[in-house]
């Protein structure tokens, strides 16, 4: 529907005429002159054929200046309305890209993948789905980075996320650092619920905070964190002896990640394969539910400009009309001043 943002400037659209009205009217000089007698017939036929032309210049005026007047009051055409999910949640993931996400123990379509690829695929999707929450990446290896601020745009961030690396921040895992991080970035938010997703493949090997104190500081800060070790329990690999079963997440740290989870009120979860962290994703949607709430916004679209752009060409035209009758008119009025 259309409307006008500010229709209170309607009002100043009378000052022209008061200012006809009221204002006092500039007396014309006088003054002895020859008089030629036929020039006062040549005065009134000219004053008889610009009659109509001094209408039309008060007409352009007229519109121009209401046209001035309708830009000003903001025409606005407010749009079809729209729902916005909102759910008041910000949420983190912090992912581990450390050397060990290198290994090849996972598979993606069938495809053997490694399992930062497959975090990825998984995690690309879960962002995706989280319609209304606020999404922010954390990477960490030796060091821990904000990746993506927390943003509604959760494309942007599942772009981001595909476009990390392995040793991006080092080959070691700072997990507490990662942790330490994301209550940084999530300190002071007016949302009630704050989550954390951390997903790793191994143990904390570096950073200046320990993993059980960050999580006390999480705690401390009401921001809940589900943990997630990445890995699978035997994985095939070749060596000049043959073919032998080994375990690759035999350094995984369990149990730190699973007290990191209980002391901020979140669960522990164990990703051996592709299906099984797809399986974690949908149980967190399930626990961290998404947007049910709606806020209804209808976009307006600024029309000023329309307006505006008649009223600049009604002035262009009435300054080319004055352009080209004005010294013509000044020699018919002088040609009279002379005749009287």
């Amino acid at each position: 529907m259309f409307k006008l943002a500010w229709p209170w400037l309607l009002a100043v659209a009378p000052l022209p005429l008061l200012v006809w009205w009221l204002w006092p009217r500039a007396e014309r000089p006088s003054g002895l002159s020859v008089r030629v007698p036929f020039f006062a017939l040549m005065s009134a036929q000219q004053e008889q054929a610009e009659a109509g032309q001094a209408t039309w210049r008060i007409l352009l005026a007229i519109l121009a200046w209401l046209a001035l007047v309708a830009a000003a009051a903001r025409p606005q055409w407010i749009g079809d309305a729209i729902s916005m999910p909102m759910t008041g949640r910000d949420l983190m993931l912090a992912v581990d890209i450390s050397g060990s996400m290198e290994t090849a123990d996972m598979s993606v379509a069938g495809q053997p993948a490694t399992r930062l690829a497959m975090v990825k695929a998984v995690a690309g999707e879960f962002m995706e789905r989280r319609v209304g929450d606020r999404l922010g990446l954390i990477l960490f290896g030796r060091r821990a980075y904000l990746q993506t601020p927390l943003t509604f745009d959760r494309s942007t961030a599942r772009t981001l996320l595909e476009e990390s690396a392995i040793g991006l921040a080092g080959k070691e895992t700072a997990i507490g650092d990662a942790i330490g991080l994301a209550v940084k970035r999530l300190r002071g938010e007016a949302v009630q619920d704050r989550v954390l997703i951390l997903l790793t493949d191994g143990a904390n090997t570096a950073g200046a905070v320990e993993p059980l104190k960050a999580a006390d500081l999480a705690a401390s800060e009401k921001l809940k964190v589900y943990t997630i070790g990445v890995g699978a329990d035997e994985m095939l690999v070749r060596s000049m002896f043959g073919t032998r079963k080994i375990n690759p997440s035999a350094d995984l740290d369990e149990a730190t990640l699973n007290a990191i989870a209980d002391k901020t009120g979140g669960r522990y979860f164990r990703a051996r394969d592709t299906a099984g962290l797809q399986q974690i994703y949908e149980i967190l949607d399930e626990l961290e539910p998404v947007a049910e709430e709606q806020e209804i916004l209808r976009p307006p679209k600024e029309l000023y400009h329309w307006p505006l752009a008649v009223a600049l060409l009604l002035s262009l035209l009435l300054g080319l009309i004055s352009a080209v009758t004005g010294p013509r008119e000044a020699a018919v009025s002088a040609a009279g001043e002379a005749s009287a």
